[in-house]
């Protein structure tokens, strides 16, 4: 009976192994995809853009607590949409006496810079960092027809395997701050994610024997091989865990192990 358990359990496993050699695979291929020149050029191309707008700015407003909320994103989409429409215009003049539109102001949120680009477009610069260092940089583009229109996001360099297009779909046209915090939230969360890994494999790595994650790191597997636990009942144990966590959580919200002797007496 016993060594019948064991039997099921084994097959669990290699169909775990299995489903995460699949997940492995298309990692390699998605991870391929992202470093394409087109990605590239994106990034690279918006990143010029952004330090272009910053370079040209007359005013950097830094935001804190209630002072970034809707009121303000709301003057920011008229401050781009009069600016265009100040440029159509014959003469480049001031479209109502008083306003002054040729202002170049980015908005610096936490982590965030909001610009606004040519054409009508408000750009936001995201900045991750681990540990009180910094680390990559993502940009979102929005745009909008008309100021009484719903923006959409118009380009991004958001990984793409992050739900950027579910947010989009579910909170940019009802609350376009709350998509832009959000946003900040998934990227955030996912480098947190992706850094504790690579610090588990630094500590531990002549201890792991495999370890396995998802493209964004919400979900991770790792087999620890004749692992000393210090418990009396067990001193060489095959363990798998699995830590599956929230898209936007720093830490794991669930969390189950398999343990059982490597060899059946």
């Amino acid at each position: 009976m016993e060594q019948h358990f064991v039997q099921e359990e084994d097959v669990r496993l290699e169909t775990t192994r299995a489903r995460f050699s699949n997940v492995l695979r298309r990692h390699g291929e998605l991870t391929e995809r992202l470093s394409r020149d087109s990605d590239k050029m994106i990034f690279e191309r918006l990143q010029k853009e952004f330090g272009a707008a910053r370079a040209a700015q007359t005013q950097e407003i830094c935001l804190h607590g209630e002072q970034w909320n809707d009121g303000l994103l709301a003057t920011i989409r008229e401050r781009v949409h009069m600016e265009a429409e100040r440029k159509a215009m014959p003469g480049d003049t001031d479209i109502l006496p008083g306003l002054h539109f040729h202002e170049k102001i980015t908005y610096k949120v936490g982590t965030k810079v909001i610009c606004c680009l040519e054409g009508a477009r408000i750009g936001i610069q995201y900045e991750t960092s681990f540990a009180g260092e910094t680390c990559e940089m993502y940009h979102c583009v929005l745009e909008s027809k008309s100021f009484l229109e719903k923006m959409t996001v118009l380009e991004h360099t958001v990984p793409f395997f992050l739900p950027l297009r579910e947010a989009e779909n579910d909170l940019l046209s009802s609350n376009a701050m709350k998509f832009i915090d959000h946003v900040g939230d998934l990227l955030q969360a996912y480098v947190d994610r992706r850094e504790q890994v690579r610090i588990i494999k630094e500590i531990y790595g002549n201890q792991i024997g495999e370890l396995y994650h998802s493209l964004p790191y919400h979900m991770i597997e790792f087999v620890l091989e004749d692992f000393d636990w210090k418990l009396a009942w067990a001193a060489s144990l095959l363990a798998v865990n699995w830590f599956c966590f929230n898209m936007v959580s720093e830490l794991g919200t669930r969390l189950s192990s398999l343990i059982f002797p490597l060899f059946v007496p």
